[in-house]
């Protein structure tokens, strides 16, 4: 009889619990349903939102199931699927620092291509390598570093498009360079020790600060709130002297309303490139006041580098190693006999600058004040304020130099030594105003006003009867004013529409001149629209499709009104197409992305110089990129997870137009090449993670494959760089919950290949010459680390 009834008691459970499982998540304190709330299946791939009532429904579960609750602001819960019809989530201040940067994430609903990656998966790696290489194998990504190792000057692209079209922000605070408009990741090293999480966000991605977003964004958020004083030493070291060393300090809650943490590192390494070597300290200091309804956090960070100079590139008869292709380098080029004995003698590892003190050396402060207030149970108002200081200079040799460009007449031919300076300043404040009241409609208005002040001047070093003197200067001020409206709309129970308008208003001023003694004084002022429109429909409760549709505009930068002196660079615009569908089972959760990005007036490099020989870009009237991203994460078994992601795309420029300059005659030289391919957009990328897990350990193998790249745009394989593939294996093994070791081999078949270059093409006397250069990527390396928590 007791079995009988054991029996019935178990198919009892498997009927209710073994088909669905329907529940309402609700705030605690206000008994308002909660919409967008996450519930995860521990264990499991699966997961859902709820809905605008709150609601959400979960099928083969049994009653024993474990399920994560968790919601923006508030303390995640752990509850029974049998206990799943009604639960309570508490708001937390101290989880605010989420709240702060929710309003320029995506989520859900936003119907966009996203990747969020945790301060547990960037730690995994984080052995003195910058943030760019921690990317590495996030979906459509490639990433390059001009010492080969991965630290000191590092980039990314975010499906083909350089660091000048990904706005990068740090707690919803812009960081890309205000002129250049790229991200320069060697002025914030070990950044990644104090960030929390990490959204990038592929396309135009949501309304946000900063710099237009042309292929991507990069969202970071710092802090994670720690109730207990802890102290962590990380220490890591490996192939090319690279070196970090790590403190943090904090000291938990204190008072139940105060919370001080920091962070000291250091990063030192010779570089896989000749002389490449950089070094590197950083500090981080936060302070934060939780009250009830209110939190502020107030952030100091600051970076220090000295790099040693390895911009200029390997000239691909070195990489290929053909003595006689070198030698005929050296001859059009007119080397002298002490470079052409570094070119010959050097191998992969040649650099072409020998100077001692050919380095960049640059400093950098911020400051950031965050709040966020609850002014009811549905209104929040997060207001920032923030500033940067830079300054620094680089530093270079030029042999055999006229002092009539520096502004010296009737002086001989000598060596020189200059620097270079910038000082700038970068200040302004940012705003949200959320409005989370209603059970059909979540809306954001937000926005902010950066400025930025920036001055360039250039100090002649030697020849000493010259030194300290100033060849040129100029000041260059920037005013970016931008307001958002986002609306969240519930328009049936399945399906959610996504609305955002944003208004931009960019100006700049110039005055002065820049170094090559031309007059850049000028004034330009932009204003963009930039709608956007997204709707999600779930189609099961472990499935749903997406749509957007969204509009990007971007201002040429500081250097295109520099290298086109007497015209006017034409803004860029973008309009960007996603379609996907994406789903979770218990243990496979996959994701296909569809996207259509078309471009006007595209400012891409066509061969053309200006007067001063400079390669500029310029506006090409219609490109566009095409393409599908392919996500799958597979829990093969209970110790086994394969993670892997592909990216097949077609990138194209219509009726792509080089030209080149004839120095017989000083004249341009008009190539139409019809439709070609936009340089450094590969046609597949590829990254895939197979990770065993038992208990404290473990060890993944990680594969990456970038298909061939042009280094320029007119598509022909003499100019290109060749597809690759790499494979790391990554070791962890934590004892005791205190310490943490870590060990990474890099390219551990020791690929021999180049992620990165440049080109240049000229005629003389009826022939064609191109010059390729290229940044080789270190073979095998490794690093190994050991992180204490006291």
């Amino acid at each position: 009889m007791k079995k009988l009834t054991t029996l019935f008691f178990i198919f009892i459970t498997h009927v209710l619990f073994g088909q669905k499982v329907e529940g309402i998540v609700i705030d605690q304190e206000t008994n308002a349903p909660l919409w967008g709330a996450s519930v995860r299946v521990q264990g499991s791939q699966r997961g859902v939102l709820t809905d605008s009532k709150g609601h959400f429904a979960l099928s083969d579960l049994s009653a024993a199931t474990k399920l994560t609750v968790s919601f923006v602001g508030y303390q995640a819960q752990e509850v029974a699927a049998s206990n799943a019809a009604r639960i309570l989530l508490q708001r937390s201040s101290y989880l605010q620092d989420e709240v702060v940067v929710k309003a320029t994430r995506a989520d859900e609903n936003s119907a966009m291509a996203y990747t969020n990656v945790s301060a547990q998966e960037l730690g995994k790696s984080n052995l003195g390598q910058d943030m760019p290489m921690l990317l590495n194998f996030a979906p459509s990504v490639v990433t390059t570093s001009d010492a080969g190792a991965g630290v000191g000057y590092t980039g990314i692209r975010i499906r083909g498009s350089d660091a000048t079209r990904v706005n990068v922000t740090i707690n919803g605070i812009p960081v890309n360079d205000s002129e250049s408009q790229g991200t320069y990741w060697v002025n914030m090293p070990d950044f990644a020790s104090s960030v929390n999480s990490v959204q990038i966000q592929r396309g135009v991605g949501t309304s946000t600060n900063g710099a237009g977003a042309f292929g991507g964004s990069v969202n970071m958020q710092t802090n994670t709130f720690e109730e207990k004083a802890y102290a962590d030493l990380n220490a890591s070291g490996g192939s090319f002297g690279t070196l970090k060393t790590t403190l943090k300090v904090g000291t938990g809650l204190m008072n139940g309303k105060f919370t001080v943490d920091g962070r000291l590192s250091q990063i030192v390494s010779d570089g896989y490139i000749d002389r490449a070597s950089s070094n590197l300290q950083s500090a981080y200091l936060s302070a934060a006041y939780f009250a009830k309804n209110s939190f502020i956090r107030l952030n100091y960070f600051t970076g220090r580098e000295k790099t040693y100079q390895s911009w200029y590139g390997t000239p691909e008869s070195r990489v290929s190693g053909s003595v006689a292709d070198m030698q005929a380098y050296i001859d059009r080029n007119y080397l002298s006999a002490a470079e052409a004995d570094n070119l010959l003698s050097s191998g992969r590892t040649y650099n072409y600058y020998t100077y001692a003190n050919q380095t960049d050396n640059y400093a950098q402060d911020h400051l950031q004040l965050l709040t966020n207030h609850r002014i009811s149970p549905n209104w929040d108002l997060d207001w920032n304020f923030h500033y940067t200081y830079g300054r620094g200079y680089f530093e270079e040799f030029k042999p055999s130099a006229d002092l009539s460009a520096y502004g010296i007449a009737d002086k001989p031919i000598v060596d020189v030594v200059r620097q270079k300076w910038l000082d700038n300043d970068f200040y302004g404040s940012t705003f949200a105003l959320k409005y989370e009241g209603s059970q059909r409609v979540k809306l954001t208005f937000g926005g902010a006003w950066n400025r930025y002040v920036g001055r360039h001047y250039g100090l002649l070093i030697q020849p000493l009867a010259y030194a300290g003197h100033e060849w040129y200067r100029s000041r260059s001020q920037k005013t970016d004013l931008n307001l958002y409206a986002k609306a969240n709309w519930a328009i049936a129970s399945a399906w959610n529409a996504y609305l955002d308008l944003q208004y931009r208003s960019v100006g700049h001023k110039m005055a002065g001149t820049a170094d090559k003694m031309q007059d850049i004084s000028q004034v330009w002022s932009y204003q963009f629209v930039n709608p956007k429109i997204g709707m999600t429909h779930q189609i099961s409760p472990g499935a749903k499709v997406y749509a957007s549709y969204a509009v990007g505009s971007k201002e040429p930068s500081r250097q295109d009104f520099v290298d086109n002196p007497g015209t006017t660079p034409r803004a860029e615009f973008l309009q960007d197409l996603e379609l996907g569908l994406q789903g979770a089972r218990k243990k496979i959760a996959y994701q296909l992305n569809g996207y259509w990005m078309n471009y006007s007036d595209q400012l891409v490099l066509t061969g053309a110089v200006n007067s001063t020989g400079d390669a500029i870009r310029t506006n090409v009237a219609s490109s566009y990129r095409l393409g599908l991203e392919a996500i799958l994460n597979y829990q093969v078994s209970k110790r086994f997870k394969l993670e892997a992601n592909a990216t097949l795309s077609q990138n194209r420029i219509r009726n792509f137009q080089e030209k080149m300059i004839d120095y017989e005659n000083y004249e341009t030289v008009v190539i139409d090449h019809g439709t070609t391919d936009i340089a450094f957009s590969p046609s597949m990328i590829a990254g895939i993670t197979w990770t065993y897990t038992n208990g404290p350990f473990e060890a993944s193998l990680l594969r990456k494959y970038v298909g061939k790249q042009y280094l320029d745009n007119t598509s022909s394989d003499a100019r290109s760089i060749p597809a690759y593939l790499t494979r790391d294996i990554r070791i962890q093994y934590r004892f005791k919950k205190r310490f943490a070791y870590s060990l990474l081999l890099n390219n551990i078949t020791n690929e021999q290949y180049v992620s990165n270059g440049y080109t240049y093409s000229y005629q003389y006397a009826g022939a064609t010459t191109t010059e390729n250069f290229y940044y080789p990527q270190a073979g095998f390396n490794f690093l190994m680390g050991l992180s204490v928590r006291l």
